[in-house]
């Protein structure tokens, strides 16, 4: 009977001891407001591909369009062309370079530029979504990029004395099979467009965009290559210091601007799922091993979350310019994953975070947005894109821009 009564008490006791742990767990949590928040468009998943690099620029394009033209609110830029485009061109410079130029399936911000200028852009919906083995619409590479590569590096790595250019066609085949053949005319909301008049429709103008960065192994307010695989392209990044990186970013997003945004996301404070608070950016003081490993899975360890830490509340590294050049120098910062910077908000502390738009679909609390620390923004940035119209004045000058 004892026992009996001592297990009805535990049992009515739960659901207020479940109560308090909630409570706890709560109080424990971040909470965020929205301190200012630049318009974006929907969120999209660029599934089992390595294509961050064009879903982040093509949104950050997106924000673009929308500030010159706030009536065009369903404005989707399509993927598939950018990427079309850009594998031929990075299988081309594989092979001119033997194989040293890396063919793989990451990029930057830069290509998304570069295909503007060049070749255009087309809206989502022209040219069809990919066909994958499971019939579905998402990206799915596993089946597409590996045997390419595979053909593409035999060319590149080849003994051959002479390259036959039939390569190309098997190539751009390759990816039209994939991700449809991009046209060269087509009709958008009754009117007739090639690629490069629609980009003159929407207003934008590739000069305006600019890289920014900031590391000491080159000099400040001067161009550099980034040293960097997926900048296969060799594009120019300006330098500045930490602060006045920080700076840029900070009056960007409050003068009603955003950024496409090119990290680190291998650390153990970019957290996903794991502990109370998720879709979260810091770099808490005590640190466990970082995550080693497609997207999502990759960098964010899902699959390995025994070696993430939960963000830690209590306080974040100071992020100094020495420490951001050791990261980059020893490897520990790598280029891994492109997203959107629109937005900045404050937790329960009044702590201000830079708010994330991500391209893994609409998962987490926020529907696909995070929410990113300073000290992270500071850390683990390798370079922004941003409008040259963005920057401070006394900033420009110093570039020369």
């Amino acid at each position: 009977m004892r026992n009996f009564l001592l297990l009805t008490a535990l049992v009515a006791a739960t659901p207020l001891m479940a109560q308090e742990d909630k409570a706890a767990d709560d109080k424990d949590s971040l909470i965020f407001n929205t301190v200012i928040e630049n318009p974006i468009t929907s969120v999209k998943n660029q599934n089992s591909s390595g294509t961050c690099w064009c879903y982040s620029t093509l949104a950050f394009l997106e924000s673009e369009v929308l500030k010159k033209h706030p009536e065009m609110q369903n404005i989707d830029l399509c993927e598939s062309f950018v990427v079309n485009k850009t594998y031929l061109d990075r299988a081309d410079r594989n092979i001119r370079t033997h194989g040293d130029a890396s063919f793989a399936q990451g990029g930057t911000s830069y290509d998304v530029i570069y295909c503007m200028r060049n070749y255009g852009l087309i809206p989502e919906g022209i040219m069809p979504y990919p066909v994958t083995l499971y019939g579905d619409s998402l990206y799915n590479f596993a089946a597409f990029f590996t045997p390419m590569k595979a053909y593409v590096t035999a060319i590149s790595e080849g003994s051959a004395k002479k390259i036959n250019p039939a390569w190309k066609k098997s190539v751009q085949s390759m990816i039209d099979n994939y991700l449809g053949e991009c046209p060269t005319e087509f009709e958008y909301e009754g009117k007739t467009y090639t690629p490069q008049s629609f980009v003159s429709y929407l207003g934008l103008d590739p000069d305006d965009y600019v890289s920014l960065t900031s590391f000491t192994h080159h000099p400040f307010y001067t161009t550099f290559i980034m040293e960097i695989q997926d900048n296969w392209r060799w594009a120019s990044t300006y330098n500045l210091p930490l602060d006045e990186l920080m700076r840029v970013m900070e009056e960007s997003i409050k003068n009603g601007w955003t950024f496409a945004w090119g990290a680190d996301v291998s650390e153990s404070g970019f957290v996903y799922k794991t502990g109370k608070n998720k879709c979260v950016a810091t770099v808490p003081i005590s640190k466990s091993k970082d995550v080693v490993g497609s997207d999502q899975s990759k960098w964010t360890g899902e699959k390995q979350s025994t070696g993430i830490d939960e963000a830690d509340n209590s306080g974040e590294m100071e992020i100094t310019q020495e420490m951001r050049q050791l990261g980059y120098d020893n490897w520990e910062t790598t280029d891994d994953h492109g997203m959107q910077i629109f937005g900045i908000a404050k937790d329960q502390t009044g702590k201000e975070y830079f708010m994330m738009k991500n391209s893994w679909g609409e998962g987490g609390p926020y529907k696909g947005i995070w929410y990113v620390s300073k000290p992270y923004m500071a850390y683990k940035t390798i370079n922004i894109l941003v409008n040259k119209n963005a920057i401070p004045k006394d900033i420009r000058k110093k570039l020369g821009i």
